[in-house]
């Protein structure tokens, strides 16, 4: 595996030392699960001791890299959790729409979980799953990665230092990427809210709860505006085909799924791009450009964007009122670059500039710009993203159950509930012109 990435606990810490590894179960081995499981055993203090996956392909692959014994690789989560391997915690990346049921069953077997998001999809699914975990005495922390970037830690820091004063209003830009839309919201898992969950909840809860977590207040009342406006039929370019792969169109088509997908497993030996190469191993596992032509011609992926049956909203605006008084305003968008989220905080005493790598802080009193750089955060292993956040989540995590300290763990159920509820209260108020309080969807209330 390499080198440990920075801020890994090892076995080599004294405070944290554990007799053996703990052992951990993985129910899904998508991209989020396989990730996460890496990261789980980089660390030096968690083996993965089960692994559940329908995917034969993708479960082989994983158990083999990771080095599971056969009898704890199953085709299901169900057989998994029936074998009783002995474990000290499950990491659960089901489908959004399949949390619930491994959820209950691994809180019946009093598992500590850790939940990719989103915790479910409606309202009622977050009740059941509160529910059972107050009933179980479950502690189950949910996948929040934003909360724990470098960029976070230290954005945190300043804050507590009052570099700004009072928190009045922030700007937020989530810049989803023209190519990453077209591949997940458009032609992939995403793209249509009955299989999945609107946009803004499958794709932007990390940043309804980033802001939460940042601002330090509740969220009260929100509005929304947002619509499909781009990836339908009226957009296509004259002539387009239904298929990139033998489409008139394709040379002068930014969403062309031969250059998205080409640019991370080229041809002839060329240099893959790095963020592209993850998504073509989504389209076409461990294959060769030539196996992922293959695919692009027969599967989902190679579909043109014009001519999918995707549903789901290309761009949203979200307003937030806090309880302390503070607004935000929330963006989310395909029509960008790819790249990391921005963000602007407007302060009683200063101004910060999140952007680029950097933290610029400006002081109305002195006039001075202080400019803290973002510790990097180079991903380490397969699939790892945010900046460092999957990596420091799952640090925090993987900790706690060796050592017992769960004070580094800050994304439990609770607090994620909040951000869902104002997801859907957001979503109320886009579908409805609708000022809509938040309170109608908390189970606080």
């Amino acid at each position: 595996m390499g080198a440990l990435p920075p801020g890994f606990p090892t076995n080599d810490d004294g405070a944290r030392r554990h007799a053996r590894p703990v052992r951990l179960l993985i129910a899904g081995a998508g991209a989020r699960g396989a990730a996460y499981a890496r990261l789980a055993a980089a660390t030096g203090l968690a083996t993965v001791v089960g692994l559940a996956e329908p995917r034969a392909e993708l479960r082989g692959r994983l158990a083999n890299e990771l080095g599971i014994p056969d009898g704890g690789v199953f085709a299901n989560w169900q057989a998994m959790l029936q074998s009783r391997l002995p474990a000290d915690g499950i990491i659960i990346a089901t489908p959004d729409r399949e949390h619930a049921a491994p959820f209950a069953a691994a809180a019946a077997h009093g598992y500590p979980i850790l939940l990719e998001k989103p915790v479910a999809v409606d309202p009622s699914g977050c009740a059941d799953l509160d529910r059972i975990s107050r009933e179980t005495g479950t502690r189950a922390t949910v996948c929040h990665v934003l909360r724990y970037t470098p960029l976070t830690v230290l954005l945190k820091q300043i804050l507590a230092g009052g570099a700004v004063g009072r928190i009045i209003s922030v700007q937020h830009l989530e810049p989803v990427g023209f190519w990453h839309f077209a591949h997940s919201y458009v032609r992939g898992n995403w793209r249509r809210e009955e299989n999945s969950s609107p946009f803004l909840l499958a794709k932007c809860t990390h940043d309804v709860d980033w802001l939460s977590f940042i601002i330090g207040s509740r969220p009260v009342r929100v509005s929304s505006f947002g619509q499909l406006a781009h990836f339908r039929p009226e957009g296509a370019p004259e002539g387009a085909g239904r298929r990139c792969t033998d489409c008139p169109a394709e040379p002068r088509c930014p969403y062309s799924a031969l250059k998205i997908y080409g640019a991370g497993r080229p041809p002839n030996g060329g240099t893959p791009d790095p963020a592209r190469a993850y998504f073509a191993d989504v389209v076409d596992p461990g294959g060769t450009p030539e196996s992922l032509l293959h695919a692009l011609a027969t599967g989902p992926y190679g579909r043109c964007v014009y001519y999918s049956d995707n549903d789901v909203v290309d761009h949203q605006v979200v307003n937030i009122e806090y309880e302390d008084g503070t607004t935000a305003a929330f963006t989310a968008t395909a029509f960008t670059a790819a790249g990391p989220r921005r963000t602007r905080i407007f302060g009683s005493h200063g101004e910060i500039t999140v952007e680029a790598g950097a933290i610029s802080v400006y002081d109305f009193l002195t006039g001075t710009t202080a400019v803290h750089p973002v510790p990097a955060a180079i991903a380490q292993v397969r699939g790892e993203k945010h900046e460092g956040g999957d990596r420091g989540l799952i640090a925090a995590w993987v900790a706690a159950l060796a050592g017992g300290d769960w004070s580094g763990v800050v994304s439990g159920l609770d607090e994620s509930l909040v951000s869902h509820a104002a997801v859907f209260a957001a979503e109320e108020a886009r579908r409805n012109s609708a000022v809509v309080d938040v309170g109608r969807f908390s189970l606080s209330q």
